[in-house]
């Protein structure tokens, strides 16, 4: 990222970036398909839970409807059940942010940025995550593909959270993501620079082959990699990349955040 450019929004993953993953989706897709017949101990199950890892990062629609391509209405069931089982998890054992997410997030705001949260959930399960966790005040914007016309690895959610904020340049933008499709997002979108996320689904090789710019160890170190833009040479905690990205400075006199996303409590 140039030197020239501020970084006014941060675009975060939600699960596995921010918010702890502890098997809960990989659960709710097992849950999910088991509603349509596919169950543990069989081919079909194992090939389908192949897919969910591979695919992570998309909209579970979207996932859903890859295998179960002969029946949107398979899908579509499939889907309910998974934000059943989901919404149920968290009625169980909450959520619980990523350590150190928290005051990232504040530090991002510190410096002027704004700060967006994407998610492949449904509209209803990414309030009920931000209800759970109080995140609402911290947040400038929370999007889910129910809010585009595609989820990622598509464009659409960065390019939005960049329309909705007022970003004056793409390349003011940084996109961190744990997942192939969430890098794959932000590439295609022309963010500055596309950071990986280790503690989400998706090894560092594959997030560097997806495009990311940098990889670091969490969404911890993301301020500190964007502070030491300016002085690339300096070593960055966290993070393995060869170069730090731009600076990260005030660019925002616009006041109040904004959460254009209803508010909502929520509960299948």
């Amino acid at each position: 990222m140039s030197d020239a450019l501020p970084v006014s929004l941060v675009c975060c993953g939600l699960i596995g970036t921010t918010v702890t993953d502890n098997g809960m989706v990989e659960r709710a897709y097992a849950e999910s398909i088991a509603t349509q017949g596919v169950v543990t101990g069989t081919t079909a199950y194992a090939r389908c839970m192949a897919w969910v890892h591979r695919s992570r990062g998309q909209s579970t629609i979207d996932v859903l409807r890859s295998l179960f391509p002969d029946s949107q209405a398979t899908a579509q069931a499939a889907q309910l059940a998974f934000d059943r089982s989901y919404s149920a998890a968290v009625g169980r054992t909450g959520v619980v942010a990523m350590p150190g997410a928290e005051l990232a997030i504040d530090k991002l705001h510190g410096t002027g940025a704004r700060v967006c949260l994407i998610s492949g959930f449904s509209r209803r399960l990414l309030g009920l995550v931000l209800d759970t966790l109080g995140w609402w005040d911290r947040i400038d914007l929370a999007l889910s593909p129910d809010d585009v016309p595609r989820g990622c690895p598509w464009p659409d959610l960065a390019l939005a959270a960049m329309l909705r904020l007022g970003v004056d340049d793409v390349r003011e933008t940084v996109v961190a993501h744990g997942t192939e499709s969430g890098v794959l997002c932000g590439r295609r979108s022309g963010a500055g620079a596309v950071v990986g996320v280790l503690t989400g689904t998706h090894t560092a090789d594959r997030l560097r082959r997806a495009g990311a710019t940098d990889v670091i160890g969490s969404v911890s170190a993301l301020p500190d990699l964007l502070a030491a833009g300016s002085t690339p040479d300096a070593p960055v905690p966290g993070s393995s990349s060869e170069s730090a990205v731009g600076a990260a400075r005030a660019t925002d006199d616009s006041g109040a955040a904004q959460v254009p996303l209803e508010r909502r409590t929520t509960g299948l």
